[in-house]
């Protein structure tokens, strides 16, 4: 069977199964399996596939039709800021309005060199991304899962920012090593009255730490902002990842703790996102 005959096959099963990305996935799903990137992989059409690709494709589309497991889990990888990161079940997948963060933090820090934490580092795509476009900084990544902070190191090993980021196993309110210039954090903020609304491919498979932000959702950002208040140097940033209609409840919380807003991230929904704001103090 050929590499075309056998996408549109899966294509099709994935389709019936309710899948709506049914093509692209039938693609990254195959070319997972013969160990090149989607793109040249389809330049290479019609390709005679192998018995053994045959089974494991076949393996890998019933996985993503009847289980919904997320294609990023299935192939063990996530392309972020144009780099392939690993993931697995044990820390988020990298999603496409954290890269609209990411840019404009490098935009924002460019010719500076930020000392930044990162706060839940997952597979530590935002810290590592970062590192790759200010070229001096250096960082400190925690995470409260040991697992996830393995997967981060391996990532920032494969794009040579292991020298500059300390990973530490930690949560915050109990972190108090150092000042920094920037502290980003993408915090569990999914109230759990809303867990049964979540897609069922997160809902099964992402892992429940980094998702359970409490009843309202706003437990993680609550500690995250108070304790930044303490360990941002003067002029230092906060960049926080909020839920869809947080950000009334989360701008409060900031002006409470002296924190005054700079810039508002929407996604591509037109939600906002993410607040970037400084410590203010008049």
């Amino acid at each position: 069977m050929t590499s075309n005959e056998l996408i549109k096959k899966g294509s099709n099963f994935l389709k019936k199964n309710k899948i709506k990305s049914h093509i692209i996935d039938a693609e990254i799903l195959l070319s997972s399996i013969s160990g090149e990137s989607r793109e040249k992989f389809l330049l290479k059409s019609n390709l005679e596939m192998s018995q053994k690709q045959i089974k494991s494709f076949n393996n890998l589309i019933t996985r993503r039709a009847l289980k919904k497991e997320p294609v990023a889990y299935l192939i063990n990888k996530k392309e972020f800021w144009s780099m392939n990161f690993n993931v697995c079940k044990d820390v988020l997948i990298p999603r496409p309005e954290t890269e609209i963060l990411v840019e404009t933090l490098a935009k924002y820090f460019k010719g500076h060199n930020p000392f930044i934490l990162d706060i839940g580092t997952g597979s530590g795509c935002i810290i590592v991304s970062l590192l790759q476009e200010l070229k001096n900084s250096k960082g400190v990544a925690i995470d409260i899962s040991n697992k996830a902070l393995k997967i981060a190191k391996k990532n920032s090993r494969i794009y040579n920012t292991s020298k500059r980021i300390k990973f530490i196993n930690a949560s915050i309110s109990n972190f108090n090593s150092f000042k920094f210039d920037l502290i980003i954090s993408n915090p569990p903020y999914v109230a759990r009255h809303q867990f049964k609304n979540l897609d069922i491919g997160i809902k099964k498979f992402e892992p429940k730490l980094a998702l359970d932000g409490g009843n309202d959702g706003l437990d993680v950002i609550r500690k995250v902002i108070y304790k930044s208040r303490k360990i941002l140097k003067n002029n230092g940033m906060l960049a926080i990842e909020i839920g869809n209609g947080q950000y009334k409840k989360v701008s409060q919380i900031l002006k409470l703790n002296k924190f005054k807003e700079k810039f508002l991230i929407n996604d591509y929904k037109d939600n906002i996102r993410c607040i970037l704001s400084v410590q203010n103090h008049y």
